[in-house]
């Protein structure tokens, strides 16, 4: 298969995975499969998935240096205008659950403090998802690349706004904070580190170790929680799998990843040299 194939086939799969929330949410809801709230239902999967689509297109510059893989380049644009479309239907169902009063819209996000960041967040996505496209980035040249580090505060912004509207059950939004926290360690570790297992390593526990610390500081600072409960539940095998847990086994799947395509490609260059000693005469 040759590599314009594989981008195409690559293009196509990555454009079902990301309409399939939209469409088995639909379906749920015109089956009546929501419960009794199918609006709030809805509001918070679409916000959910804008989230995950968000990391995800963060993280396809560290994986296509990690795996040494340049077709993930080419899906990268598609997942972050997913994430702005998601975001966008988290706020129209949102206004469809306010009777399409666009007055007490309005009202509520200028009141309500996890609204407003919530908002902000969006329009950035929205600014970074018109002008994603090839004739924008000819328009604005150097500008380009300075107007998409938004995507930066715009995640911060989107994650904040995911922990106060999760209020006591955080342990999602926690978890998308150590993910972020890696996405983050990632792009400030030295070059020659991004790619070495040690740097993984390094990622590793200080993705898991933000992750405990965001959960403690959140139950402590808003739940008036001891903290050190909250640092006993990660190591209690009870209460498991705990957000920072899942960070820890987040990371070492990466480097699980990054160590099989690694030795695949070298078992493939090792019968590759075999075959070809084989099969050309040397004299």
């Amino acid at each position: 298969m040759s590599t314009q194939q594989k981008i195409f086939w690559l293009r196509l799969a990555t454009l079902i995975g990301l309409c399939l929330p939209a469409l088995e949410l639909a379906w749920r809801w015109y089956t009546d499969e929501l419960g009794p709230r199918p609006v709030t239902v809805a509001t918070h999967a679409t916000g959910d998935w804008a989230v995950i689509f968000l990391l995800l297109s963060l993280a396809m510059t560290p994986l296509r240096a990690t795996l040494d893989w340049m077709p993930l380049v080419h899906i990268r644009r598609r997942i972050g205008v997913a994430a702005a479309l998601y975001a966008g239907a988290h706020l129209l169902i949102y206004v469809l659950d306010q009777k399409w009063n666009l007055i007490v819209v309005a009202t509520e996000i200028a009141k309500r403090f996890y609204l407003t960041i919530g908002f902000v967040a969006l329009l950035a996505l929205a600014a970074l998802a018109v002008t994603s496209t090839n004739g924008w980035q000819k328009r604005l040249k150097r500008n380009w690349k300075r107007l998409h580090w938004l995507i930066y505060p715009a995640a911060l912004l989107a994650i904040v706004h995911f922990f106060i509207q999760s209020k006591v059950k955080i342990g999602e939004a926690a978890f998308a904070a150590g993910l972020f926290a890696w996405l983050m360690l990632w792009r400030v570790l030295p070059p020659r580190l991004r790619t070495s297992y040690l740097g993984l390593l390094l990622l590793a526990a200080g993705a898991t170790l933000a992750a405990v610390i965001f959960e403690a500081a959140w139950y402590g600072l808003v739940n008036g929680i001891d903290p050190m409960r909250v640092l006993a539940a990660n190591v209690d095998p009870d209460l498991a799998p705990r957000p920072a847990q899942k960070v820890l086994l987040a990371s070492l799947a990466v480097i699980a990843i990054v160590a099989a395509r690694r030795g695949f490609a070298v078992a493939n260059r090792l019968w590759t040299k075999r075959y070809i000693q084989r099969t050309i005469p040397t004299s």
